[in-house]
């Protein structure tokens, strides 16, 4: 058994410290799109039946076609990437894994959990993970060489064209996809792993008949074929995300790097920044092993006025 995680979200700790209801909250503590797809009237069948094959199929169909997945690699959809994550170090005798820190750290605690012993840099060992773009810094990677390789891709819808899905072809890769990040439906909870069809068949075992909601399916599958919508929204989060810099920066932040979901900003003291936004209802996310690294999603249209009203107000505390 692990202890708690450090995660984005946690909206309700932060109402049990700083007071108001949750509608009054905004959270910028994960990076969430802010704007999700638009989830259409489903028939009620998609609620009250088992998951059907077919819909299966046309989910794995358009995450093929989306992803230009190599026809020689293997797709399966889970219920969140988070359930894959969780039975990857499985998959091997424990050895050793490198996971190069700082990262998303459920790859380590799952690892940990399987008794491997991870090694937190780029190094020689018999498994490796990289998150790709980084979560929190958005740092791209190259393969990397091991018998078991993880490419975790769940920020990289953003930007397709640095997509190592061409990886997938090869012997013991995994390539994760995140449906909640960039259609911005994390609480439908879907997922995918792309890769060695040996490992993501042994994947697909283990989770067993039915992992993926029968509303989970429809609404990937139309979001997926909705190649329009993606490429739009590319292009808003991407001037959003500019606008974010330039509020940050006026106000005496750094920018550190980030994808156009989130924004990691080097500040004088992350702490005393989260309990000034807090003490404005918006959550951000400050980071155990930094005291000065703060991260920041988008916020939703109509909360640009009250994060400038806070951000306003936390550079003033830091003048007194």
């Amino acid at each position: 058994m692990t202890g708690p995680r450090d995660h984005g979200g946690g909206i309700d700790a932060a109402r049990a410290h700083y007071g108001g209801a949750r509608q009054e909250w905004i959270d910028l503590s994960t990076g969430i799109n802010p704007h999700p797809y638009p989830v259409a009237d489903l028939p009620a069948d998609a609620w009250t039946a088992l998951p059907d094959a077919g819909a299966m199929e046309q989910l794995l169909s358009a995450a093929r076609s989306f992803w230009s997945v190599p026809e020689t690699a293997a797709i399966m959809a889970a219920p969140g990437a988070s359930a894959i994550i969780a039975q990857i170090p499985f998959l091997r005798g424990a050895g050793r894994v490198s996971i190069p820190s700082p990262t998303y750290n459920e790859h380590a605690a799952s690892f940990r959990i399987a008794g491997w012993t991870v090694l937190e840099a780029m190094q020689e060992a018999e498994a490796s993970v990289v998150v790709h773009p980084n979560n929190p810094d958005g740092a791209f990677h190259t393969s990397p060489d091991a018998d078991l390789v993880v490419i975790d891709e769940s920020f990289c819808d953003v930007a397709p064209d640095r997509s190592l899905i061409t990886e997938a072809t090869r012997p013991g890769r995994i390539i994760l996809k995140s449906f909640g990040k960039f259609w911005g439906l994390a609480g439908m909870r879907l997922g995918f792993a792309i890769g060695d069809p040996d490992l993501i068949g042994t994947l697909k075992d283990r989770l067993g008949p039915w992992a993926v909601a029968g509303p989970a399916l429809a609404t990937g599958a139309a979001a997926l074929n909705d190649g329009e919508w993606a490429e739009a929204t590319r292009l808003h989060l991407t001037a959003e995300a500019a606008r974010l810099d330039d509020l940050m920066i006026q106000a005496g932040a750094r920018v550190v790097g980030g994808t156009s979901l989130f924004r990691l900003y080097d500040t004088d003291d992350a702490a005393r920044w989260q309990d000034a936004l807090a003490r404005n209802h918006i959550w951000s996310r400050i980071f155990p092993y930094s005291k000065t690294w703060l991260r920041l999603g988008l916020p939703p249209a109509d909360g640009w006025e009250r994060l400038t009203q806070a951000v306003s107000s936390a550079q003033a505390t830091a003048r007194r």
